[in-house]
């Protein structure tokens, strides 16, 4: 476990130090494209040499592959081939999707992952929030395509996913899909996160694009979490589960959500989007993570 209260290293300074970025700049080197998944486009981008080890990234609800902008320089300049993508539904993946009268669920997401995976080697996979979901069912049926398995801040819990989120957790059951995504959206244009000025400004134009029927269905499929942590475990997966004092859910149910993972757990000094605001930090833990998985 990288403990809290950890002795102070460079990753930790370099992320104090990172001051205002431009999150809709291109990344200098970096290549976009579109991947025919099954659900229709998905827009991507890759960095770093493709003869190189691969990572792929997979941002949440209402993310996109920009989330990951200060991940992916650092990833490549370590010998990786970094891919990052948009969900279907949200932001320049906003064509794809369910058939029309169809619904985003879980088999749509697994169905995208798992085919840009076959599309390459095995990556090192990071799911991000409610990624990580998706990432565990990627990885328990298909863990040939997955060397390692970072979730961050990922719903620690199975079945109603939102009922130990702190102080209003509770609330939940009585709170509907249509609802729960509202109170989401509303939090993100409000900045409840207090996000610097470029950050806001980045995430608020996204909403011009991203599917409201798709981030409703999400918020659904997050109350019927399925239990896949037994069997990501069966696989033999090396996993990371990596959070933050101050995320939604308590560091104590990512201490359990590791535990059945047998999993190493790392907590950073930030909230819910380490990939923004400790990205040294995490990128070390990743690439602990995947020093040990190359080891054997």
């Amino acid at each position: 476990m990288v403990a809290r209260g950890q002795p102070f290293d460079d990753a930790v300074e370099r992320d104090a130090a990172i001051g205002e970025t431009d999150w809709a700049a291109p990344l200098p080197g970096a290549v976009s494209s579109v991947f025919p998944a099954p659900s229709g486009p998905l827009a991507l981008v890759s960095l770093g040499d493709p003869t190189h080890p691969r990572v792929v990234l997979v941002p949440g609800a209402t993310g996109s592959k920009e989330d990951f902008a200060l991940m992916l320089p650092l990833l490549a300049g370590a010998g990786y081939f970094v891919q990052a993508y948009d969900l279907a539904g949200n932001y320049e993946s906003a064509e794809a999707g369910p058939p029309p009268g169809g619904r985003y669920d879980y088999e749509l997401f697994v169905d995208d992952l798992v085919a840009l995976l076959a599309a390459g080697t095995p990556a090192h996979l990071l799911g991000y929030s409610f990624a990580g979901i998706v990432a565990q069912l990627v990885t328990a049926r298909r863990p040939e395509l997955v060397r390692s398995l970072t979730l961050l801040t990922t719903p620690p819990d199975p079945g109603n996913s939102y009922r130990h989120v702190k102080r209003i957790g509770w609330l939940s059951p009585a709170i509907g899909p249509r609802a729960g995504a509202a109170l989401m959206l509303w939090g993100i244009r409000s900045n409840l996160n207090k996000v610097g000025p470029s950050r806001l400004a980045f995430v608020r134009s996204r909403f011009a694009l991203t599917r409201r029927s798709c981030i409703d269905d999400i918020v659904d499929l997050m109350k019927h979490a399925p239990d896949v942590a037994p069997a990501v475990r069966a696989t033999g997966t090396r996993c990371l589960v990596a959070t933050s004092e101050h995320d939604l859910w308590p560091v104590a149910r990512y201490a359990a959500l590791a535990e059945r993972l047998g999993a190493r757990i790392a907590v950073y000094r930030t909230g819910h989007s380490p990939c923004e605001t400790t990205p040294h930090q995490l990128v070390r833990d990743m690439l602990r993570l995947f020093e040990e998985t190359d080891a054997g």
